[in-house]
């Protein structure tokens, strides 16, 4: 085999970008203290509390306007917009919590070094990351080993979540066909040229895309078993998947389903069930008391836009298949149903302008907190469903009603993952995020959640 070039996987890019974004605001402000006279912050070991301080701000910030997203940090006109809104609130937070960060100075051109400091720092060691680690030779080259009937939707779903995930080629896996189908996004390999092409193309990794193991030919086989005595790379299509997009590709799921379901040990332990609701009810109370603010606003602009009832109640699939009544402001005007149930559209004629307004800000979903108190919901889980649309959509899509098996959530990975649903295809989309979720359940993962909530809420990017 050849010497493999390098390149970093999705989470050593995102600690790479974390750490890299650290040092270099640390060493510019360093910098900047040395040559001018800027004695706001100093980098000191006397100092570390508010070094930390600054450092949770630049990390929660920089996730909420995504900093963070490799889609977004490969593109320059991205970072730019993204840096400039991290570096404004965070020294906006930082300046105006004195109790953990330094007493404001007399001098407001200090102000001006520390901003300009954490800007520049940032700005600087993105180019760098956009000039060296973003560009080709720190690509991972991967050969697909599959069917391919299944090769575009392989090849879409890897070049639409990480730009450096590179796929070079790909084999057919299956027996030679009279007549067989020939797919030209990629270029398509003989079985017999699998070492060259690892050789020649500095290949890092296979990933054997077969729905049917059977299907592979025993030349493929012995080939597969001889690299990986080798110690050569090999990974299933399945887990590779779910790595890079963060989603369980059901649609690729077989008569073996339960190999790919080892749902989070979360879901059963007491502690963070525990802890899970007491943070439901303790957010939901605060969620109350903003809804109670906001209300006359929202009763004000129903009155004059929306004309009619506040409140809409609607049934909806929770837990374990049971239903209950589900609380929003009322977005659309009324009997906008009278001829049954109907998928929203985006640009939804039904919705009337004020109605877009609560949509695209979630304001319309503040009186569902009432609904996770009284325990209907989470704040954090797949979307509550209507009950006509389980029943079609179970029927259609395998695994729909496993998302069933936790309480439905006023927000969740789906739904900062994915912008609008209306389709059936939407629909898997969605269900394959939220199966991620499940499977992965943690209070790591409820954390991305909230902090992605709040960059979906200030980008307006509801429905």
């Amino acid at each position: 085999m050849s010497k493999q070039g390098i390149h970093f996987n999705i989470s050593e890019r995102k600690i790479l970008l974390r750490v890299a974004d650290i040092l270099s605001v640390l060493g510019m402000l360093y910098l900047v203290s040395t040559l001018f006279t800027f004695d706001y912050f100093t980098v000191t070991k006397e100092n570390w509390s508010w070094i930390v301080v600054l450092l949770l701000y630049i990390s929660v910030f920089g996730t909420i306007f995504e900093l963070y997203d490799l889609q977004k940090a490969s593109r320059l006109d991205k970072v730019i917009g993204n840096i400039i809104l991290t570096a404004s609130v965070t020294v906006l937070f930082y300046l105006l919590t004195p109790f953990f960060t330094p007493f404001l100075p007399t001098n407001r051109l200090q102000i001006l070094y520390f901003y300009l400091a954490i800007i520049s720092a940032l700005f600087i060691w993105r180019l760098v990351y956009l000039n060296f680690i973003t560009s080709p030779r720190f690509y991972k080259k991967v050969l697909i080993v599959g069917e391919t009937s299944n090769i575009e939707i392989i090849v879409d779903a890897f070049k639409n979540s990480d730009p450096n995930y590179k796929i070079v080629g790909f084999i057919n896996c299956e027996e030679p066909l009279e007549n067989k189908i020939k797919y030209r996004g990629i270029r398509e390999y003989e079985p017999n040229e699998m070492h060259q092409v690892i050789k020649n193309e500095n290949i890092s990794e296979i990933v054997v895309a077969s729905y049917n193991a059977e299907t592979i030919t025993s030349t493929i086989y012995n080939d597969l078993i001889l690299l990986l005595e080798r110690g050569f790379p090999i990974k299933e299509y399945t887990q590779v998947y779910e790595d890079i997009t963060y989603r369980v590709p059901v649609q690729f799921v077989g008569k073996d389903f339960y190999k790919y379901f080892p749902f989070s040990r979360s879901n059963q332990n007491k502690f963070y069930l525990f802890y899970h609701r007491l943070f439901d009810t303790l957010f939901s109370f605060s969620g109350v008391l903003i809804g109670l603010c906001l209300l006359p606003f929202i009763f004000i602009g129903n009155l004059i836009a929306n004309r009619g009832p506040l409140f809409y109640f609607q049934d909806r699939v929770g837990k374990n298949g049971e239903v209950f009544s589900i609380i929003k402001f009322r977005t659309m005007i009324i009997n906008a149903e009278k001829q049954g149930a109907v998928w929203a559209e985006k640009n939804d004629s039904r919705v009337t302008p004020f109605g877009k307004f609560l949509r695209r800000s979630r304001l319309d979903e503040f009186p569902q907190f009432l609904n996770i108190l009284k325990g209907d919901m989470s704040l954090i889980g797949p979307r509550p469903e209507r009950p006509y649309f389980v029943k079609e959509l179970s029927q259609v899509i395998p695994f729909y009603e496993t998302r069933h098996i936790i309480k439905p959530g006023l927000t969740g990975w789906a739904q900062v993952k994915v912008r609008y649903g209306s389709t059936v295809e939407d629909s898997l989309l969605k269900l394959q995020y939220d199966l991620y979720y499940i499977k992965h359940r943690s209070f790591f993962l409820d954390a991305n959640v909230i902090i992605k909530t709040l960059s979906t809420m200030l980008f307006f990017r509801g429905q």
